[in-house]
């Protein structure tokens, strides 16, 4: 692939703004020697001001998403790309959400351009473990672990059950929340089923992939450590 091109689909600009930028000498070689846009160069030793590329296309990031933001790129209000550089927004492939988490839920969210990667979480399939904190407007009554765990929940206008979830109470109003689907605002709908409103939800967990000590609005790169923990060594 053509230098000019290369950097365009990782979001540095159009191709006139690329080509613009190999005229002033803003791209060099990791020795900072100035690259010409005929050059014949690996991904790894081009520098743009001085600073590396971003990650070539396959590119997996993780975002501690605040409450307030969608997973959208048209929302009017405020959405997760903001919380990124400008340039993720633009690149080729589209840097996806996998999944969402709706804008009063905060925690772990994936990203990535790798579209067989995107499938393979999702994928019911995977069946992979997300983990929620959940904060109630009510005392739990006792037997919602039971219900859930019963494999014969159904949520309102569907009519297939839900898969087995599990419940661990911290306390009256306060647990974690263990599912391996992915339905609609489904933590929510499980606690309206049993009579009790969500007032706070927390993803911490995908897998065996945490947030750790990220802090809310940050991100990070994913690598393959990453996700093989993601897919419990199985990746």
């Amino acid at each position: 692939m053509k230098l000019v091109k290369l950097i365009a689909n990782l979001g540095y600009g159009s191709r006139k703004e690329i080509a613009a930028m190999f005229r002033e000498g803003r791209i060099t070689d990791a020795q900072g020697e100035v690259l010409y846009a005929d050059d014949k160069v690996g991904h790894d030793a081009i520098r743009i001001d001085g600073e590396p590329l971003d990650p070539p296309a396959g590119m997996t990031l993780m975002l501690h998403k605040p409450i307030g933001y969608t997973c959208s790129t048209k929302d009017p209000g405020r959405v997760i790309y903001d919380l990124l550089p400008l340039r993720f927004r633009a690149r080729s492939p589209l840097l996806s959400s996998v999944g969402r988490l709706d804008r009063d839920t905060s925690g772990l969210l994936l990203m990535t351009d790798d579209g067989a990667l995107l499938h393979r979480i999702v994928s019911p399939k995977a069946k992979l473990a997300k983990v929620y904190e959940v904060t109630l407007a009510q005392d739990l009554r006792g037997d919602e672990g039971e219900v859930f765990a019963s494999g014969t929940l159904m949520l309102e206008s569907e009519n297939t059950p839900l898969a087995p979830a599990a419940l661990e109470v911290h306390d009256a109003r306060h647990a974690a929340l263990t599912v391996t689907e992915g339905r609609y605002h489904q933590v929510r709908r499980m606690f309206a089923a049993v009579g009790n409103h969500v007032d706070a939800l927390h993803r911490s967990r995908i897998g065996g992939l945490s947030l750790g000590d990220l802090p809310a609005g940050k991100w990070r790169m994913l690598d393959a450590a990453d996700l093989n923990a993601l897919f419990g060594g199985a990746a």
